[in-house]
């Protein structure tokens, strides 16, 4: 009797292991989030952007390049800001305020989102990478891949560098990597 219940011990171990290890060989991220301090993706770059951190007025990554990024694509789908007017590229400064924030609620409301809450959630950045397109490039881990952003007002270029991080041109024609720990943008 002693043998079989040790036999039982180690076949569930053993299953229990293949089952661990499995599961770990099929989490490869295919993209990342604000705990890896930038926007970033793999492999295939369509949903990339679907997993990305919250940007919100007051959360830790309010001041950040990862902030000026979603500015830029408030500016490129002419989000209405508070004044009621067009977001325009004076206001990309890297900072999540209340401008951005009533421009991102726009935004979501003419994205026909089931919310409006001006927070760029998982949802929000989602809806944002499908208006991503490749230009040049692979999209294998370890290359380049170049894209453009295509917005309902204007379309600017985007790309995904070896390491799979976003960079972006800021207001000044500066590429910058769009991290969420950094904010250099302006």
């Amino acid at each position: 009797m002693r043998n079989r219940s040790t036999r039982t011990r180690i076949a569930a171990a053993t299953v229990g292991a293949l089952a661990a290890a499995s599961l770990a060989l099929s989490a490869t991220p295919t993209a990342a989030n604000s705990s890896d301090g930038y926007v970033r993706g793999y492999d295939e770059y369509e949903g990339d952007w679907g997993d990305e951190g919250v940007l919100k007025l007051g959360n830790p990554y309010a001041n950040s390049n990862a902030t000026c990024l979603w500015q830029k694509i408030l500016w490129a789908e002419g989000a209405t800001e508070i004044d009621g007017t067009q977001f325009d590229a004076a206001d990309i400064d890297g900072i999540f305020g209340r401008n951005t924030e009533l421009a991102t609620s726009s935004m979501q409301g003419r994205w026909r989102l089931d919310y409006r809450d001006g927070i760029v959630g998982s949802a929000t950045f989602a809806r944002a990478d499908d208006k991503l397109t490749m230009t040049g490039g692979s999209e294998e881990r370890g290359r380049t891949l170049y894209l453009t952003y295509y917005g309902s007002r204007v379309s600017f270029p985007v790309i995904r560098n070896t390491e799979g991080k976003y960079m972006f041109k800021d207001r000044n024609d500066i590429w910058r990597t769009a991290g969420y720990n950094t904010w250099t943008c302006s």
